[in-house]
């Protein structure tokens, strides 16, 4: 029986704190909701003998739907900018591998914990935020960790473009628009 995590009310007060003090870090207005975070855990590789990396994991969503999933905490790294939603993370996920660092640095952060490819990439960051050329650096880190046929699972909140940016080495494999998220949200599934 897969154990159920509950986003507390403090975990919201601390998304919509460094919201406001980090507007562009977070890039979300609340936290994504659960369909969102259903849609992206359905891409898990079958096989859980594989890490999967999480980037910008906030308070932890994705992470609940991701280990309701079935994927052990053991085999789940997660890389959080911020500190203080970083340690939330650890206290609310403490067999998980939690990372405090910056996405572009994923694979020296990786390479520390001794991991050289990972079965899937679930990514929250907010690439709107960010230029062409810093969008298309990140997925080539994430193309040179993941492993072959792996998926990289990226949403925005462009609804009209199914391709992320950064995404043009990749193979588009699915995209769906999630209406139960505020504001709706894309889920594109992008393998390599």
């Amino acid at each position: 029986m897969a154990k159920k995590f509950i986003v507390t009310l403090s975990d919201t007060t601390l998304f919509l704190q460094q919201c406001l003090f980090h507007p562009r870090r977070i890039g979300a207005v609340i936290p994504s909701s659960r369909q969102l975070a259903a849609a992206m855990a359905r891409w898990l590789p079958e096989n859980f003998d594989r890490f999967v990396l999480e980037l910008g994991p906030g308070t932890g969503v994705v992470t609940e739907a991701l280990l309701q999933r079935g994927l052990p905490q053991e085999k789940l790294v997660a890389i959080e900018r911020d500190p203080k939603l970083a340690q939330r993370l650890r206290e609310r996920f403490p067999a998980a591998h939690i990372l405090t660092g910056d996405a572009w640095q994923l694979d020296e952060l990786l390479r520390r914990r001794r991991i050289s490819s990972v079965g899937a990439v679930i990514s929250s960051l907010p690439l709107l935020n960010f230029s062409e050329e810093q969008a298309e650096a990140l997925a080539e880190k994430i193309r040179a960790v993941l492993e072959p046929n792996g998926h990289w699972v990226q949403f925005t909140y462009r609804l009209h473009n199914p391709r992320p940016r950064g995404a043009a080495r990749f193979r588009l494999q699915a995209s769906k628009v999630v209406w139960f998220n505020l504001p709706p949200a894309r889920v594109s599934v992008l393998q390599k």
